[in-house]
């Protein structure tokens, strides 16, 4: 077991970025983790790490390599899980990659339950509204909203995320509200940039779908900054329904023509690395989510086992 024992103290190594925080978590000195990075260094004839009294810089061939080593490491872990003396334990370190929005505005307010609960799981969110290359990144779960090309990821389906069209008292007061889907061309409609079928909002008009050429002073690629805008009275906005939620309870936003919008079901989806999906780490956090996004009763604490 020493390689993939070294191979899993330099994955560490590179995510704690220096010898020193590795050696402390392994319970070795900042010298022992070197030598034995040094040495699966010489078992690859290549150097992995540039050292300097800093930080520590992956060389290309450690670029190369890193993908390779998570995922040993990972193939060893889910083994270990299955048959070892920790079965079904859901520990160790989860990465998780989310959209901005659905990052500050659902998953924050999960994270302090789901630690709770399995509080041997540590987390390491990384939050991007581009495009991400799960495989290379070695991101275990990668949560999206939307259509999804094919890919060869297990795709687990988690719900759907609806639009609303929403906008502020004071917007509002000022401006009037709509009361028919073509009133919004009167309007000032914040758009969300880069995404074409966004552009339009789809409404119904005579039992039909129609699809609006809506105009405003501001268009923006982030959907939360649109919501701060809307929040500020700046216009009216049409977004994922998890955005608007907490400021529709709270009374800052008022839902405007339900009755003839068209909310656009979209699915909400967790993407897992392949041979992931039985880590129980992975199962626990997969069941989790389901779970509340379903907005069913969450199962008490199990003493950090799924």
């Amino acid at each position: 077991m020493q390689i993939t024992d070294d191979i899993a103290l330099f994955v560490r190594t590179v995510d704690l970025g220096t010898f020193v925080a590795a050696g402390l978590e392994a319970g070795l000195s900042a010298s022992a983790v070197a030598r034995i990075v040094s040495r699966l260094e010489r078992r690859l004839g290549a150097k992995l790490l540039h050292r300097s009294t800093r930080r520590l810089v992956l060389t290309q061939e450690g670029e190369t390599y890193l993908p390779h080593a998570r995922a040993i490491v990972a193939a060893v872990e889910e083994a270990q899980a299955e048959v070892g003396a920790d079965r079904g334990r859901a520990r160790g370190l989860l990465r998780i990659n989310a959209g901005t929005a659905f990052a500050k505005h659902r998953l924050v307010r999960l994270l302090p339950e789901f630690q709770a609960r399995y509080p041997d799981i540590s987390v390491e969110l990384s939050v991007s509204d581009q495009r991400i290359d799960p495989v290379l990144d070695q991101i275990d779960v990668t949560l999206r909203v939307g259509p999804l090309q094919d890919s060869g990821l297990v795709l687990v389906p988690l719900g759907t995320v609806k639009r609303i069209i929403v906008a502020s008292p004071d917007y509002l007061a000022r401006r009037g509200r709509p009361e028919v889907p073509r009133d919004l061309l009167e309007h000032n409609c914040l758009q969300l940039s880069g995404f074409a079928r966004l552009a339009q909002w789809p409404m119904l008009e005579g039992g039909k779908r129609i699809l609006l050429p809506v105009k405003g002073s501001i268009a923006c690629d982030s959907a939360d900054l649109l919501l701060d805008l809307a929040l500020a009275g700046v216009g009216i906005v049409r977004l994922g329904d998890f955005l608007g939620e907490q400021a529709l309870t709270d009374g800052r936003l008022v839902p405007l023509l339900s009755d003839c919008h068209d909310p656009d079901p979209t699915p909400l989806s967790a993407l897992i690395l392949p041979g992931r999906q039985n880590i129980p780490r992975v199962r626990a956090f997969i069941a989790f989510l389901k779970m509340a996004c379903e907005g069913s009763a969450l199962p008490a604490p199990r003493e950090s086992r799924y």
